[in-house]
This record gives C-alpha cells, sequence and structure tokens, in this order.
C-alpha cells in the first residue's frame, strides 16, 4: 500500500500494470488534499514519452523501482488527456478520470453500483475496499447525502496536489520536471534484392593448328643393271595418282556449369543523429521581503 511515506520513492520507479508490461516512468504524483494520500500518478507514455497519462495508485504495489498497478496499459494510455500544469485537477477532470477508470471516491459510495454500471470496467481495487469496508447505516445516509451533484461536487470534495508538497506547512517545495528524449529502433523493410539470369550472346575466336598433305616430286637415280628399275614399260604415257588428306575445323557446343551465385545478407552498423525539442522547468527565488537599513540579506 503507497503512503506519504514512499512518495519520494515513487519518482525513481517505473509504472507495470497487471500483465507485467511497463507502461512508463512516473513524473508526478498526487495527493488527496483531505487524507494526504497518494491517489494519482501521472506516467509518461507515448512516443519518446511525450504523452502524459494518469494511473491510479491507491491499491498499487511498490517494489524495487516498480510500481505495479491493477490497470492494463492501454487502458492507461488511452486516458482522458488532462492539463497538470495548473498543479490542481478541475472538478471535470477528476469526475472523468473517476468515471473512466470505474471508480468511487470515499465521499461518494453511495453510488457505487451506478458509477460502476456506467463505466463498463472491471471492478477495481478501490471499489474492492468500498465493498469490503463495514459501514453502519448511518454512515450510508451520510455518503448520500453527500452524494448528491456527484459530478459538480467530486472536484470539491477530493482534490489534488503534486506528490512533492510537503504536509509540513513549515516548509514549501515543489517539484521540478523535464523531459528527456527516449530514442529507440524498430525495423521497417528498406527494398528488396533479386538473382535474374539472362542469357548475352557473344562472339568468340579460337586458333585450332590443323594440318594437310602437300605433294613433292622426289627424284632418285636408278641402276641400269637393276632389275626392278626396269618394270615401267619404255616409252609409254603413265599417270600415278597420291591422294592428299587435310584436316578442317569442327566446331561443336557444350554447356557445363561454371559458377553458382548466391546473396547474403550481413548487419552493418552505422551512427545516426536524431534530435527533437524538450521542455525544461526551472525554479527561480524571488525574495520580496523589505529590508530595513541595519539589515544585511544573508
Amino acid at each position: 500500500m503507497i503512503d506519504q511515506k514512499t512518495v519520494e520513492r515513487l519518482y525513481e520507479c517505473d509504472v507495470i500494470d497487471a500483465r507485467g508490461d511497463r507502461i512508463g516512468s512516473v513524473k508526478q504524483v498526487w495527493l488527496d488534499e483531505a487524507s494526504g494520500q497518494p491517489i494519482w500518478a501521472s506516467v509518461h507514455t507515448g512516443l519518446f514519452g511525450m504523452r502524459e497519462s494518469f494511473v491510479p495508485i491507491q491499491d498499487a504495489q511498490v517494489k524495487d523501482k516498480h510500481i505495479t498497478v491493477p490497470v492494463e496499459k492501454q487502458k492507461v494510455k488511452d486516458a482522458p488527456e488532462v492539463d497538470a500544469s495548473g498543479g490542481r485537477l478541475s472538478d471535470a477532470e477528476q469526475a472523468d478520470l473517476y468515471e473512466y477508470y470505474g471508480m468511487i471516491p470515499a465521499a461518494n459510495r453511495g453510488e457505487h453500483d451506478r458509477l460502476t454500471q456506467r463505466s463498463g470496467n472491471k471492478v477495481t481495487g478501490q471499489e474492492r475496499m468500498a465493498g469490503q469496508e463495514r459501514m453502519t447505516e448511518e454512515q450510508r445516509m451520510a455518503d448520500r447525502q453527500r452524494a448528491t451533484g456527484t459530478r459538480d461536487q467530486i472536484g470539491r470534495e477530493q482534490t489534488r496536489t503534486t506528490g512533492q508538497q510537503a504536509r509540513d506547512t513549515s516548509r514549501q517545495s515543489m517539484t521540478r520536471s523535464e523531459e528527456q528524449l527516449k530514442v529507440g529502433t524498430e525495423q521497417v523493410e528498406a527494398g528488396r534484392v533479386r538473382l535474374v539470369k539472362h542469357v548475352v550472346t557473344e562472339q568468340q575466336n579460337v586458333t585450332v593448328p590443323v594440318s594437310h598433305e602437300e605433294v613433292r616430286v622426289v627424284r632418285e637415280p636408278v641402276d641400269p643393271n637393276d632389275a626392278s628399275a626396269r618394270g615401267g614399260r619404255a616409252f609409254q604415257n603413265e599417270e600415278a595418282e597420291v591422294v592428299l588428306h587435310e584436316e578442317r575445323p569442327v566446331v561443336q557446343k557444350e554447356t557445363i556449369a561454371v559458377e553458382r551465385v548466391g546473396l547474403d545478407k550481413e548487419t552493418v552498423t552505422e551512427q545516426r543523429t536524431v534530435g527533437g525539442e524538450i521542455r525544461k522547468e526551472r525554479v527561480d527565488v524571488v525574495d520580496e521581503t523589505r529590508q530595513t537599513p541595519g539589515d544585511r540579506k544573508r
């Protein structure tokens, strides 16, 4: 259970929903002006944490650096937008938040059933606590009387102040806030690369060695006394025929595999600079006390 003693710790915590998903970081904490108990926390949500949403923390649990609330992340993101720059919530803003989360203020328990039916939401931790408390008939009657005109009275009966406002009237303080850039990355499709094969015709010349036969006249002297030399007929016309051969180039084509082409992906990391405008609050001390001539400011 969150009380005044744990308020200071909330500013260092992340808000976790009922499913364990991170909603955002705490920016401000709002107290019940009457009881001083923490009621709401404003949380940074949305892209870069630029949106501020309100989430109920009456039934939240604090452990280490996390605040677990009994609502889901999307429910908080869709909560009504509230202008918290003035440090107080208007009557209409308080009524919208209570109705959106299906909550019943302590002063309006008499309308528990009606508000729950209108909101259509699951019963929250505050409603369970209201149902578990045993009240006398006199207390119920007093609550019903105070519940007259609920939407106009909610803001006046239970207003909120920023979480770090001390209850000690002798010390005044305020919370200084600033925005911070939270940059992340997302993966998107940058393009597509395909392998396409097509046929290209080119001229190729290859030198091939070829051979052929040629006729050469060979003359040899003959011995007149050699009987084999006299085999021919003298003074007769004769012909001798020799067959000549040659080589000619023959072209044939053969298809063979020469290489395999593929695509591989690799991740290359580069540095890119992004920027955005952020807001910061500055606190100045304005001393309006009057000094007498003999006084000196320390």
